[in-house]
């Protein structure tokens, strides 16, 4: 996928502070849309538990516009990478039918997984459903009550009893990767909640590597660097910093 950094549109002066230090993190912009390179360790927006997050820095990716940008879709808090924001009301509604629809959005992630598959490719077919209201967004899959949800995934290297996973949702449930890949029997490294992470102290190696879209006639096409906290593992399956 094609790193569309470069092109940007709109009125590119600072709108004040940027106390979360986001503006470095924008990797397209243009006069609809913002994709921004999501840290790890952050959520997007405010839960029950509360604290800062990445919402609270968005006033300082006005450039220009009179309000700051809406998020268009979420990540979760461990996971990285690219982050779609809604400049204007137009697009917000137009991004919003963009994701609910079926094969409108691209998206690849690039997941470390324990073990891995014995296949070079697959496709993961799990119905999930929430746990219990106790848990909140915990996903369990349930063949007899869960929602359809279907991953395709490829294997890109291996090495030293890991995998290098492209993982490609093709539907779009809470924790689908996560659950998906611990339900196939190689959960993501330093998944807390799905993996071992408990045991082996690792960060949560998910990265939303690539996003690909048209909103009307602008096609959108970004890619994110790899995080730090990735390089390491993704190195041991044959990741190079020159591959990007």
């Amino acid at each position: 996928m094609a790193n569309d950094a470069g092109k940007r549109s709109g009125n590119g002066a600072e709108d004040g502070p940027d106390p979360l230090g986001l503006r470095p993190r924008v990797l397209y912009r243009d006069d609809a849309v913002i994709v921004l390179d999501k840290p790890a360790g952050i959520a997007v927006h405010k839960g029950p538990k509360g604290g800062i997050v990445l919402e609270d820095g968005f006033d300082a990716l006005r450039f220009g516009q009179a309000q700051p940008p809406q998020l268009a879709h979420r990540l979760d808090k461990d996971t990285s990478g690219c982050l779609v924001l809604g400049r204007t009301g137009e697009a917000i509604a137009a991004l919003g039918r963009l994701f609910a629809a079926k094969g409108r959005v691209e998206k690849h992630y690039w997941a470390v997984v324990q073990g891995g598959p014995t296949a070079d490719e697959g496709t993961i077919d799990a119905p999930l459903r929430k746990r219990d209201a106790a848990r909140g967004w915990w996903m369990v899959v349930d063949h007899a009550n869960g929602q359809p949800s279907s991953t395709i995934w490829r294997v890109l290297g291996r090495g030293a009893g890991f995998a290098w996973l492209d993982m490609i949702p093709v539907t779009g449930r809470t924790h689908q990767l996560r659950i998906h890949a611990a339900h196939a029997g190689f959960p993501i490294l330093g998944d807390p909640i799905y993996g071992q992470a408990a045991r082996s102290g690792a960060h949560l190696h998910l990265h939303a590597r690539g996003i690909a879209f048209t909103l009307g006639h602008q096609r959108v096409d970004v890619t994110a660097p790899v995080p730090d906290h990735m390089r390491a593992g993704l190195g041991l399956c044959g990741w190079r910093p020159e591959a990007g």
